[in-house]
């Protein structure tokens, strides 16, 4: 019995041990998953400080300001509000509203002019600052003169449009250069940069969205647009606060003689067949895909036969929409990146006609045969729409990077996004054409139907222009060698930037 005892009281001591080292395991693993979790929530925070700490935190603060608020935040704000402002206050007609986005957009156009004027012309010894308090003052003054006349007349109200435009996209310029600047001064943080920005842009334009319909229904369109003088106020902040050092000295007498050698080059560069040729595409698909969104906008609104959806709904969809936009960007990031540009822009081009055909679907109602409802299928399609474009619209960005010639990326890049939005505003007006001529107005939406067929039938006429673009990879050279291992390059601010306007034109092209 002595001996029993003994391996009772041996056992239950090996238990004990046992459940105490069990115990400590869980603790452990439990202290290992909230480690963890903390890691991953103090990351974000850590990655920011060790930005600001070497980047210095106004240029930070400027990237979070310009492509978050004003970009990301504000053109959510922006789209939305001007939509019902055309539709509920100026009561124009949706070709009509078609037009005037267009006309709105020209800043954007000319984004090479004021890249060319941050670069090359200081003002009291300051390429930046200035400009961002330009822009800032422009947008407030703008945003703030709409909000507060009601019966304004239409070409009042397009001139404070544009004027609110040229303040986004001047800030956008200037911010673009200073992302430069500091790719070159600091080139291991370059691609950290370029996350910051896209970053900003994604989750500003989803608060964004998330949030416009409810306000545009509380406070109007007008209402909004007074909101919308606050980003402005905060680029004014951006242009105060920004550490900038002052150049001394500056020869203003040699700036023309800079833009007249910058304009030869790029000249020289677009006579080449290699560079023309895609660069022709590039506009050609854009403008032959006619864009006749506010045509859907009015009929998913205002149609009696249509889906009414509320001012909420529109700005919930269009959130949704934007996920689906950053769905393109990561599976054409992680899948389909290397592989030829001819094959890739075949298939998202052809993709890209095949999705208009849920537009068809829906004003149609035959989403409602299949007993699937409005709301459903609408995210449904704005998603798939935002995510095809978005695929179109990357290699496109990839192909334009690798036609700038060493020594005037920074321009030269600006310069092909110049051509692409242009395709976009011939796009634009081209739907609103379409619209007119199809007779859709606020009321009749009898021949929406036909509008959009022959819209997604131009969509895939650019395939039988696929020749247009080299079959080579994105890791293959473009241009001839000649070119692209020539040293000459302009001496001039602007040509010592990167090409960092990738960022910004895609927002700008999710926007539309």
């Amino acid at each position: 019995m002595g001996e029993e005892a003994k391996l009772q009281v041996h056992s239950e001591g090996e238990e004990a041990k046992l459940q105490i080292h069990g115990e400590e395991g869980e603790e452990v693993q439990e202290s290992e998953h909230n480690d963890r979790i903390c890691s991953s929530i103090c990351a974000p925070v850590n990655w920011f400080k060790m930005l600001a700490m070497e980047l210095h935190w106004s240029f930070v603060f400027g990237v979070v300001i310009v492509y978050g608020i004003s970009q990301g935040l504000g053109g959510a704000f922006s789209r939305i509000s001007t939509e019902y402002y055309m539709k509920d206050v100026q009561k124009v007609q949706p070709s009509e509203s078609q037009v005037y986005s267009g006309i709105t957009s020209i800043p954007w156009i000319v984004k090479p002019l004021w890249g060319l004027l941050t670069d090359a012309v200081p003002i009291l010894g300051y390429h930046r600052r200035p400009y961002f308090l330009f822009a800032g003052f422009l947008g407030f003054v703008s945003m703030l003169f709409l909000s507060l006349h009601k019966n304004l007349h239409i070409v009042l109200a397009l001139l404070s449009l544009t004027a609110g435009s040229a303040a986004v996209a001047i800030a956008d310029v200037t911010v673009d250069a200073c992302v430069a600047q500091n790719s070159g001064s600091h080139p291991s943080l370059a691609a950290d940069m370029q996350s910051l920005c896209a970053l900003s842009s994604s989750v500003g334009a989803l608060v964004g969205f998330s949030l416009s319909g409810i306000l545009v229904h509380l406070l109007g369109p007008m209402g909004v647009y007074g909101l919308l003088s606050i980003p402005a106020g905060l680029v004014v902040l951006v242009g105060v606060l920004l550490k900038e050092s002052q150049t001394h000295n500056f020869a203003y007498q040699q700036v023309n003689q800079n833009l007249t050698d910058a304009a030869k080059a790029m000249w020289n560069t677009l006579k080449c067949p290699e560079v023309w040729q895609p660069c022709l595409y590039m506009y050609l698909s854009f403008a032959l895909s006619v864009d006749i969104q506010e045509g859907m906008f009015y009929w998913a609104t205002d149609s009696a036969g249509g889906p009414q959806f509320s001012k909420e709904y529109i700005g919930y969809i269009s959130a949704v929409a934007s996920i689906g936009a950053l769905l393109g960007a990561i599976l054409y990031q992680y899948g389909l990146k290397d592989h030829s540009f001819r094959d890739l822009l075949f298939w998202t081009q052809l993709l890209f006609g095949l999705s208009g055909m849920l537009d068809l679907v829906l004003v149609l109602r035959l989403n409602l045969k299949f007993g699937i409802p409005d709301y459903f299928f609408m995210v449904m399609d704005a998603s798939v729409s935002q995510m095809v474009g978005r695929l179109k619209w990357m290699p496109l960005l990839v192909l334009s990077s690798k036609l700038c010639p060493p020594g005037i990326e920074g321009t030269f890049f600006a310069l092909l996004m110049s051509i692409d939005n242009t395709g976009l505003l011939t796009s634009t007006w081209g739907g609103g054409l379409l619209l007119h001529v199809f007779k859709i107005t606020r009321t009749k939406f009898h021949n929406l139907w036909l509008a959009i067929l022959i819209r997604n039938i131009l969509r895939i006429t650019p395939l039988s222009l696929l020749f247009l673009v080299p079959r080579s990879d994105p890791n293959s050279s473009i241009l001839p060698d000649e070119m692209s291992d020539s040293k000459e390059t302009i001496d001039t601010p602007a040509t010592q930037n990167e090409n960092i306007e990738l960022v910004a034109l895609v927002h700008n092209m999710d926007t539309r």
